[in-house]
Parts: structure tokens; C-alpha cells; sequence
């Protein structure tokens, strides 16, 4: 996932790309069922009540917050125990696990916990089961995550955990010059060109590996300038002033020096370490970044704070991240799976979500408490910035797109080609992806 530390590396991008643009063409041409290979499959049987054992898969908990919450499910559902699977740590090795069992129309998994771009594709394949809106508390989350779960106008994921950027500044350099934390892209820039040298520091860092990192800075640098990837209605927008201007911001810090050059190998976790050592002067990173800058230790605690987003003009655009937990479509106990999801998504156990975990909750109400956020003072930023953030797009060929999108901006990032010779090519690539 991009909002967690990184997944590996990425050789051989333009030959990958292009067997996978050609793959999604296939899957325009002929249909989903056809590609997909599973329509009209019906889950394995199971308890005709739906009521049983469960597991929930989930990438691996680096925290170890579930095992707490499902030993709690345990005690009060005896006889619906509920068993953590934990998966690798990267992203694409969960992803590849899960589609591996649920392709075969495996029933090891009961309960997903997925990334929030896959909810489209796992529902677009039918590896999960639609889930009816009326049985989870909805309207007590923060509105925009409830979207990520939805594909093609049905609830398929509720969400679990949210995330939103911020943006990362070093509070004693900016007090010592009397600055405050800039809100506009001129000030990020001026700021991180003048100040930042004067005390030995690089002046901003985000995520310019090629990667799924470097696709949520670039779609962020691009939605705040105005622009997108694809419009409300899936067509391919990305070529436009707006994502130039988008894009050519990250390019023109690389090259005036003010995004220094090893950023275009930073992922979350190389740049949360340029930061937290004091080598930068403003970080854009996701918000477990706090906790670990802020720790006792750290040669950067107490002198740093959080704010949203700069743009062009004022607040910028987020990404949202996080992650939905979805029922498989072959459980054999989806009536226990869904109350496990019910479980984990109410109010008692998103609040250890994130004082166990440390992870953003997804239950809107939590940002306001008292207790809360005097122990997580970020709290109200992060509110801000997911209520302004957007989704990525929801289309069921969101890996291939964003290998694409990813590609296309590292070349415009590191200098090797323009924004207008690398987005009219990646709209053409686009639209062969998402048809």
C-alpha cells in the first residue's frame, strides 16, 4: 500500500507497462467476464446460516494492534472465533496472495482487509461479496472514505483505516526566521530554496521513486493544480494544462535544487528517515510518520509540526489512502464475517485502531475527541486533509494504470522528458488500459 512503508523494486518499467496496457485492452475488448474467468461462480458452501469460524487476511501487522481486537471478537463470539492470517508486508505480495486464493475460488480468507484501489478490481472479478449499506454504521465515518468502498453504485468494502498526506516542517527553522508554515506552492518553494540551505538542510521530500508512492505525489501535485487522470465519467483527461503544471511543479524543485536529487529514490520510509535524522526541512509523508518523528530519541522531536497540503493557490489536493475490509465471495460464514466487520469498524475499536495501532480511523467523531487529541495532536489536520482529499480512480485495472501513471511521471520528475511530450503518450496508454 502506498500510505504504508514501501514495496521493492521496479526494473524493466517500460516493457511491463506495455504487456500490461495490451492486457487491459484484451479485458475492453471482451468483457469483464471473459478476462476475469469467474462470472456465475457461486461460493462454497458452507454453514447454510452463515454463521461460523473466520479469518481475516491483512497485510502484515507491523503494530500489533489486531491480535487485541480479535482476542476481545473471541471472547464475545465463542463460538464464531475469528483467526488473524497475516500476509507479507508489501503491498503486491498481498495483493498477489489474495488474488492467487480468490482467483482459484479459494475459501481460506473470509474477511479481506484490502487497500483501498483494489476494492474495484476484487469487486469487478466477483472475488467479494456486495454488502448491504443498512447493516454498518455509514454515516458516523468521515464521508469521503465511504466512497473507496463502493464500485459500480454497491458497497463492496467498509472502510477500516483512512490516510491523507501532510505535510511535514521543521517548526525551529520557520519560528527562527518569524515564517509560518507555507500555504501556497510559491511559499513551499521559496521557503525550502532560502531557509533551508542556511541551516544544512535539503529543502522538501516526497515520494519520487517510481512506484505507487511517486502516482499519489504526482496525482496530488495534479489535482491541485485543477487537473486529473481520468474524468467523472472514466475518460481520459490527463493531458491538459492543469496536469502539466502539476507535474512541471515536482520537475522544477528537482531541477533548481530545492527537491534534492536523491528524493528520486525516496519511498515513505527513506524520506520519514531523511526527515526524522534532520535533513529536511519540509517532508510530505503520511501520518504514522508522526509517531515515529515524534518518539523520544528522535533528534527531530518537539521541533516539528504537521499542516495540509500546499497548491498553487492555497490548500492543495490529497490522496486518500487507507484500506476497506470486504467479505470474500467463497467464505463459507459471510454472516459472521460480515458482524466481524461491523465489530471492527464501531466506535470502541477504531479508537484502539488508532491508540494501539496508530493508524487514522476512519470514525469522524474520534478526530474531535478531547482525550484524543491531546495524545494525537495532529488529529485536526488530518481531519482537514481527508475531508479535502479524493480518491484514486476506481476501475478495476488500477495496478496497470498506475504502473503507467507512475512511469510517465518519473520521466517528467527526473528531467528526462517534458510534461508535454510524456502526457500526450500517457493518455494513450491510459486509454488503452481503461478502455
Amino acid at each position: 500500500m502506498a500510505d504504508r512503508p514501501p514495496t521493492g523494486p521496479h526494473a524493466g518499467r517500460r516493457r511491463v507497462t506495455r504487456a500490461l496496457v495490451g492486457g487491459a485492452a484484451v479485458l475492453a475488448a471482451g468483457g469483464a467476464s471473459a478476462w476475469y474467468g469467474l462470472a456465475g461462480r457461486s461460493h462454497a458452501a458452507g454453514d447454510p446460516a452463515g454463521v461460523g469460524p473466520v479469518t481475516l487476511a491483512t497485510g502484515r501487522d507491523t503494530t500489533h494492534y489486531l491480535g487485541g481486537l480479535l482476542a476481545d471478537w473471541n471472547a464475545e463470539h465463542p463460538d464464531q472465533p475469528a483467526e488473524l492470517v497475516e500476509l507479507p508486508a508489501a503491498a503486491d505480495e498481498v495483493h498477489a496472495q489474495l488474488a492467487g486464493e480468490l482467483s482459484a475460488g479459494g475459501s481460506r480468507f473470509d474477511v479481506l482487509n484490502i487497500d483501498v484501489v483494489w476494492t474495484a478490481e476484487f469487486a469487478a472479478r466477483r472475488w467479494t461479496a456486495a454488502l448491504d449499506e443498512a447493516e454498518f454504521a455509514l454515516d458516523g465515518l468521515l464521508p469521503p472514505v465511504v466512497g473507496t468502498g463502493r464500485y459500480d453504485g454497491r458497497l463492496y468494502a467498509v472502510p477500516f483505516v483512512a490516510n491523507a498526506a501532510l505535510l511535514y516542517y521543521r517548526s525551529d527553522v520557520l519560528d527562527a526566521a518569524g515564517e509560518q508554515p507555507p500555504t501556497t506552492w510559491d511559499e513551499l518553494a521559496r521557503q525550502a530554496r532560502t531557509l533551508a540551505p542556511a541551516h544544512g538542510l535539503g529543502g522538501y521530500a516526497g515520494q519520487l521513486s517510481p512506484y505507487e508512492g511517486l502516482a499519489v505525489n504526482a496525482l496530488e501535485a495534479i489535482r491541485s493544480a485543477g487537473g486529473d487522470l481520468l474524468a467523472g465519467d472514466g475518460s481520459v483527461v490527463v493531458d491538459s494544462p492543469q496536469a502539466r503544471a502539476g507535474l512541471e511543479f515536482l520537475a522544477g524543485g528537482v531541477r533548481d535544487g530545492w527537491i534534492p536529487p536523491e528524493v528520486l529514490g525516496y519511498q515513505e520510509e527513506e524520506s520519514r528517515a531523511a526527515f526524522e535524522r534532520g535533513g529536511l526541512l519540509f517532508l510530505r509523508n503520511w501520518p504514522y510518520v508522526y509517531h515515529e518523528v515524534a518518539t523520544a530519541g528522535s533528534p527531530v522531536a518537539g521541533r516539528f509540526g504537521v499542516v495540509p497540503l500546499p497548491g498553487p493557490h492555497g490548500p492543495g489536493s490529497g490522496v486518500l489512502g487507507g484500506s476497506g475490509l470486504a467479505v470474500s465471495r467463497f467464505s463459507r460464514h459471510q454472516r459472521t464475517a460480515r458482524a466481524l466487520i461491523g465489530y471492527l469498524t464501531s466506535r470502541k475499536a477504531q479508537s484502539r485502531v488508532l491508540t494501539d495501532g496508530g493508524l487514522p480511523p476512519v470514525r469522524a467523531d474520534l478526530y474531535t475527541d478531547p482525550e484524543l487529541t491531546a495524545r494525537f495532536p495532529y488529529l485536526p489536520v488530518l481531519r482537514t486533509a481527508i475531508l479535502a482529499a479524493g480518491a484514486r480512480p476506481g476501475v478495476p485495472q488500477y495496478q496497470q494504470l498506475s504502473l503507467a501513471f507512475s512511469e510517465s511521471a518519473f520521466e517528467v520528475v527526473s528531467g528526462r522528458r517534458s510534461a508535454g511530450v510524456a502526457l500526450p503518450r500517457l493518455a494513450a496508454d491510459l486509454r488503452a488500459i481503461v478502455g
